[in-house]
């Protein structure tokens, strides 16, 4: 298989995260930010960033347990909280989603998932009012690719400090910021289900589909290239695919265009409106 390596500079990675994170936010007037913290790996990144460019006092991390939840999702959000030093809050979503899962006895895990998803970035995109800050994403560059994600669910923020960086990279920048080892070891999980983790339900491990992404994305592999690569051909089949079947959830939804300045096809960027 090809040698493939995904090092990055993290000093130089936390530096250019970190200030596109203060300028991002206060371009628009604003000097805080506002993360839904789970536990994990991605949120503890985009966590600690945040406290990097803003202060830890101007960042409001926001644990949003259901009944089902694990423990150690809560704990894990604890121990960074107490470890950045950031302002918390803890919103439970039970009694906001049950009414909705109680109208299907047919309901399955995958539609629980979704729905708890879009009702925690209610949750957020409230507490932005209430504390002024914009919603920073968490979302990984493998995840955005796979589309593994909820749309208008934890792919909604105002702004991704790691959407550019695979989960192997997030790992790298995490220890080079001394991110608590228990939320970096664990295994990566969007603790929607007991039992559920993201490779599992993938059906592959971060570590092989990063690589196979960076042949296919960065380095502009053909399918058939990463194959004589070395990476099964079945495998290629399903990632390729999932890629092409998620743009979807990677764009602004496409406008029917009839004049000449369309948004998102001819107004794109605000150069001519003095930012």
């Amino acid at each position: 298989m090809a040698d493939i390596h995904l090092a990055i500079n993290t000093d130089l990675a936390r530096e250019i995260l970190t200030g596109f994170i203060k300028s991002e936010i206060t371009r628009v007037g604003i000097t805080r930010a506002v993360i839904g913290l789970s536990g994990g790996l991605d949120s503890a990144l985009s966590c600690a960033l945040a406290a990097d460019a803003l202060g830890a006092q101007n960042v409001l991390a926001v644990r949003m347990p259901y009944k089902a939840s694990s423990k150690d999702s809560l704990d894990h959000a604890q121990l960074l909280i107490d470890h950045l030093g950031v302002q918390s809050k803890t919103i439970e979503i039970t009694d906001m989603v049950e009414p909705i899962f109680k109208l299907d006895a047919e309901i399955s895990n995958m539609r629980k998932g979704n729905i708890m998803a879009r009702e925690r970035m209610i949750v957020l995109y409230d507490q932005s009012e209430v504390f002024k800050g914009l919603v920073v994403g968490t979302s990984n560059k493998t995840e955005i690719l796979l589309g593994y994600s909820t749309l208008f669910g934890d792919s909604a923020n105002a702004l991704n400090p790691i959407g550019d960086l695979y989960k192997s990279q997030v790992r790298q920048l995490s220890r080079a910021m001394n991110i608590p080892a228990p939320i970096i070891d664990k295994p990566p999980s969007a603790d929607l289900w007991a039992g559920q983790t993201d490779e599992k339900e993938l059906g592959f491990t971060y570590e092989d589909v990063d690589k196979l992404l960076y042949l296919l994305v960065d380095q502009r592999y053909s399918p058939q290239e990463a194959i004589e690569a070395g990476f099964d051909e079945k495998f290629v089949t399903i990632v390729t695919t999932r890629i092409r079947r998620n743009q979807f959830k990677r764009m602004q939804a496409p406008i029917a265009k009839i004049s000449n300045r369309t948004v998102g096809y001819d107004f794109l960027y605000l150069r001519d409106w003095g930012t």
